[in-house]
């Protein structure tokens, strides 16, 4: 049993509130160095990337250089995931460390929040350390992520601004009119990518929606929160699908459960054996 990545939520602290992003329910919590490295041996035979993300960002944590330090201790790779607000509070060094592979930037947070932060003052901060990276550290790559596509293009002001900042950056040209479903990508310099993507909607027991799919979820990843729950998806931020919790129990116990066995086998199928996951719209993007 093998994974493309593991997402690992160090933390479940933000310090935003994005609009596109669901309340956090979960009490605030931060993973201890102790358990997160149990919980990085035990993932040794199943992953080596590590995604430091569910629904917090690591980058709030004042000693993520120690848990990256243990990361590489164990021979695996990281991908950090932020909103850019708090990248001034760790140098390159860290940011860059020899256990991260990617830097992954969530550009379209910043117009869906109100803090005291001029647009100037945050793209500065993003493209500040894309300076960095180009003149330093060849290794990692950065995404900057405008998954903030809807039919409307109800943020073409927004994407326009950051489209022409970027352009004037890196020198080069974008045409605005591209066809993003078409498009996913494009390169600004060597290993930073400005990528494309439409607003999804996080799943909840809520929802009206219900079909049937095939999804990724304990197949090509799988969550483990801040408190030691483990999840099938790294959409189920609030541990809706408790598979077990890694303080009392083992990830080969929880990942050989029936509950999880169940899981994969209705994905193989095309059906979705949690309510959950029946509720999701996400899994409707592998629909063929």
């Amino acid at each position: 049993m093998k994974f493309h990545r593991v997402h690992i939520e160090v933390t479940n602290i933000c310090g935003l509130a994005c609009s596109f992003c669901p309340p956090k329910l979960n009490p605030s919590k931060s993973m201890t160095l102790d358990f997160f490295e149990k919980v990085i041996v035990q993932l040794k035979t199943y992953t080596k990337t590590l995604a430091f993300h569910v629904m917090g960002d690591p980058l709030l944590l004042s000693n993520l250089v120690s848990y990256l330090d243990i990361a590489k201790k164990h021979n695996f790779e990281v991908e950090l995931t932020t909103s850019g607000y708090f990248l001034v509070n760790h140098d390159a060094s860290t940011l860059f460390h020899g256990s991260v592979r990617q830097l992954n930037i969530s550009l379209n947070s910043f117009n869906k929040n109100s803090l005291n932060l001029s647009f100037d003052e945050y793209i500065s901060r993003v493209l500040d350390i894309c300076s960095k990276k180009i003149a330093s550290y060849p290794k990692p790559f950065i995404n900057l992520r405008l998954w903030n596509l809807d039919v409307d293009s109800t943020e073409e002001v927004y994407n326009q601004l950051i489209f022409e900042r970027v352009t004037s950056f890196f020198d080069i040209s974008i045409d605005t009119m591209m066809d993003t479903d078409a498009v996913k990508s494009l390169r600004l310099a060597p290993k930073i990518l400005l990528n494309f993507d439409n607003y999804f909607e996080w799943p909840s027991l809520k929802s009206e929606h219900n079909s049937h799919a095939s999804c990724y979820g304990l197949s090509s990843h799988f969550g483990i929160l801040a408190d030691g729950s483990v999840v099938p998806c790294c959409l189920d931020g609030d541990g809706v699908i408790n598979l077990g919790n890694l303080h009392n129990k083992s990830l080969k116990d929880i990942l050989t459960s029936q509950r999880a066995k169940d899981i994969v086998e209705g994905f193989k199928a095309g059906f979705a054996v949690e309510e959950l996951c029946k509720k999701c719209t996400f899994k409707d993007r592998f629909l063929l």
